[in-house]
Parts: C-alpha cells; structure tokens; sequence
C-alpha cells in the first residue's frame, strides 16, 4: 500500500490537530474512519472534518478491514486496552501520551506490540520536530563542556474540574498529563535513565496531583529536575535548561508549537536560535507513515514508553502517591 488508512477512537479535542489536519498535508495519510460512544456526536464530528465513515463502536473501528492503523487519544486509562485490542486485529497504533496508566501495563502492551511486528508509538510530537534534533545535537557537540544538570518544565492552567484529566479513574495527574514531557524531555537530552531522588505533590483531590516537582540523579552524578502542573501559582512555564561545565542552553517551549526560542550562552558568546519547519504533529504522523510502509524506524517506541512509565510511576511513589490504575 501507499497509503496509511486511520481510524480515530473517539472524537476527542486534540485530534484536528494531531491527525485530521496533518493528514491533509500528508498524501501517505488518510483519516478514513471514526468511532464515538455516543454516535450522534461521532457524525458530527465525521461531518465537520471531512470523515467518511461513522463507526458504531471501538470493536468495530479496531477490526474494520479498511482501518490500517488505529489513533488512540482516548481517556490515560484506555489507553492500553484499545492499543492491545488494535494490535490483537493486526492495525498500527499512534497513541497519545501516557502510554498507558502505569509501567506494569506498559511492558504488557510493549510485548504484544514486539509479538505483533506492527508500528506502535508513543505520541511524544516534541521528538519529532527538527527543534528537538538540535537541542540534542548541541548538548552531544561538547559545546556545552560536561553536562552537569538537565531540567524541564510544562505547566499550565487547567481550572475546569470536570475535565477528565482530574479523575483518579482515568489515570488522571498533573505528572500523567503535563508531567510525562519533561520528564521524556530530561531523559532524551541527558541520554540515560534517571533514578528519581525525591519529589512533592501538591494535590487537587486525594490521589490526584495538580502539581508535581521531582529531584533526579543519574548514574554518572548529574542531576535533573522536572516541573509539571495543572494548577498552581505557576500558571504558565514551558522551558528546558541544560547546564554544562562550559556553557548553558535554555530553550523556551520545546514543545516547538506555534514558537520556540533557544538561548545557547558559553565563554564565547551568546546566540538565539528559532527552529521552524512545519508543525510537530506533521512530523510525528510522517515518521509514523514512513515507519508502517517502509520499515524506517521511529523516536518514540514501546521500549522507550516503559521508560517514560517507569519514572513516572517512580514519581509518584516519592511523593506518596500511588501510580495510576
């Protein structure tokens, strides 16, 4: 084939812009199908985004033949079950961050995508985008001397407490939501795994954080920090911070949506840089397309989502918490 067909579970917000719209400027992608628990609202979603089949249940999206591949941006704690349901009718997976609601589900989902030999990533958009290839490469060049700490925040408001990212059920969390970029983040850039050395919780409800700051060490002694929340004094931070024995690197929004500035400051000089070139999402769903119909491997794999999970879930339990699900 020379074309990926997506079905969409669900008619969920960040779907236009992590599907829908890339796959309008992408010929190897096709949004073909959609399925909502409520049918009604599936049409009219279908309707407004140019969608030609309405589906009548996730079992019925996951197995139907003209479905290559299945979007899961459903609720953080579905979302291991409809990856594993996909996987188990042979589609390719993109599913949103979280992987899953905690690493235990992870490895699970991990092993049926290995025996499975389809395309599953995690959604990490960030990865994709030529801003995080070059923070990368100027942390790996030396310029920065030896890195002695790395750290990344996310945070922002999210005041309506019906939204599901607040419900203990769903495997909802401030470190769930916002706290798994940073913390993908600090791990990409140091290149290892970080044990998690303490970590304090501010609390929404019981269980639930709303935000999160956790202290990390690496094997070689650096160290990192990762900041998330949902709600707190902190209303908006989106930043990485990379400290070298010769020199520092800032970047604001590594995100790379809509803006990005990165601030590199060494015994030479300073300078700012801006990466530009088309949105994460395009770059995310090309690299998925490529994977599936020529074999080209992806950033975000379901090895490194058990890793995500594993410090996410080590998070918690700092902080007293327990890890979703």
């Amino acid at each position: 084939m020379d074309t990926v067909r997506f079905g969409t579970l669900g008619a969920a917000r960040i779907t236009p812009a992590a599907l829908v719209r890339p796959a309008r400027k992408l010929d190897e992608a096709e949004v073909v199908a959609v399925a909502a628990r409520d049918r009604e609202l599936a049409g009219a979603f279908a309707k407004k985004h140019g969608i030609p089949s309405v589906l009548t249940s996730y079992d019925e999206l996951v197995t139907h033949p003209d479905v290559d591949a299945v979007y899961n941006p459903l609720p953080n704690s579905l979302h291991g079950k409809w990856t594993l349901a996909a996987l188990e009718a042979g589609k390719h997976v993109l599913c949103e961050k979280p992987f899953t609601s905690n690493a235990a589900e992870a490895e699970l989902v991990a092993q049926a995508a290995e025996r499975s030999g389809r395309v599953v990533i995690e959604a990490f958009h960030w990865r994709y985008h030529p801003l995080a290839t070059r923070m990368k490469e100027i942390v790996d060049s030396g310029e920065l001397g030896d890195v002695r700490h790395v750290e990344a925040a996310l945070c922002f408001p999210l005041p309506k407490r019906s939204d599901i990212r607040w419900q203990l059920d769903l495997a909802g969390g401030a470190t769930m939501d916002a706290g798994c970029y940073p913390i993908s983040m600090v791990r990409h850039l140091a290149g290892a795994e970080p044990e998690v050395v303490s970590a304090h919780a501010l609390l929404r409800s019981p269980q639930v954080d709303r935000a999160m700051t956790a202290e990390l060490r690496f094997s070689d002694g650096r160290t990192g920090r990762v900041q998330c929340s949902m709600w707190s004094a902190t209303v908006l931070r989106m930043r990485v911070r990379v400290v070298g024995d010769k020199g520092e690197m800032r970047v604001f929004n590594p995100l790379a949506n809509v803006y990005n500035r990165m601030k590199v400051t060494t015994p030479t000089g300073r300078r700012v840089e801006h990466v530009r070139d088309g949105t994460t999402y395009f770059h995310q769903l090309k690299a998925f397309c490529a994977a599936v119909l020529r074999g080209e491997p992806v950033l975000t794999p379901p090895s490194d989502a058990v890793a995500n999970m594993r410090v996410i879930d080590a998070v918690y339990r700092a902080a007293g918490l327990q890890p979703r699900g």
